[in-house]
């Protein structure tokens, strides 16, 4: 599962393209006309920053799962290294677990910074994450679902349970998440110039939750929409559509001097 700065910058400047391309070309779209770009356009994984899908690994285990193990990693010996970790911590090895916290910590806090725009609330809910992830250990099946989006699925729960219960409201930061530097010239790249990380970030925070955290997840996290689907709990064809309304609805909630 990616997690680097570069990479994050990599999924912003291809969300920002597609954002870009609505306000360009499918202005009638978002004022009620005719539909222009398709759902396949939108939220084929071809706009997958890193590409997608994971890879089938064969872990033990006494579970009876051990054909189901899978790793998003594109790696095979990572993969396999991965999967053999699990199998260990779910039998109690308490420095597998530890390897697999330093492996995908940076993940999970990276999902529940864009999710709560807090680096404090995400450190909590990223060490409650793996805390919890821990204590239930032995209950982990992998049923096709790799481990990271098990922990996504833990996060995404814990930063909804988070807000529901009304302690704290989604607080913006002006954070400077890397500024898009683009000199090339046209009307595509004046509105991508106009669309900063700061602008896009905020945006986000303002889509249904299901939207939002398929965004990040697709394109801030580099995740494949298989994996998506499986922490939203969502088929693939729902994710799809979850993303190309994110992205219409984020061309939407652009400022009108963008938009035109």
């Amino acid at each position: 599962m990616p997690s680097n700065g570069r990479d994050t910058q990599r999924g912003l400047d291809a969300l920002r393209e597609l954002v870009a391309r609505l306000i360009l070309v499918e202005q009638p779209l978002l004022a009620g006309g005719a539909q222009v770009l398709s759902a396949e356009a939108l939220a084929d994984d071809s706009h997958h920053p890193l590409g997608g899908g994971a890879g089938l690994g064969s872990g033990g285990g006494a579970y009876g799962d051990a054909d189901l193990a899978t790793s998003s990693e594109e790696d095979e010996a990572e993969r396999t290294r991965l999967i053999a970790l699990v199998e260990l911590a779910r039998k109690g090895d308490a420095d597998a677990f530890g390897l697999l916290y330093d492996h995908y910590q940076s993940s999970v806090y990276r999902f529940l910074f864009y999710r709560t725009r807090s680096s404090t609330l995400a450190e909590d809910l990223t060490s409650e994450t793996f805390f919890r992830a821990l204590r239930s250990m032995t209950n982990f099946r992998w049923q096709g679902k790799d481990f990271g989006a098990w922990l996504m699925t833990i996060a995404r729960n814990l930063a909804t349970d988070h807000f529901k219960a009304g302690r704290t409201r989604l607080e913006l930061t002006t954070e400077d998440m890397g500024a898009h530097d683009d000199t090339t010239e046209g009307p595509e790249m004046a509105v991508l110039a106009g669309l900063t990380n700061e602008i896009l970030l905020k945006a986000l925070t303002e889509l249904p939750e299901e939207q939002r955290d398929c965004l990040v997840m697709r394109f801030l996290q580099g995740m494949s929409i298989a994996e998506t689907a499986a922490v939203l709990g969502r088929s693939d064809g729902a994710v799809k559509q979850l993303q190309l309304r994110g992205v219409r609805n984020l061309a939407k909630l652009m400022p009108d001097g963008i938009r035109g």
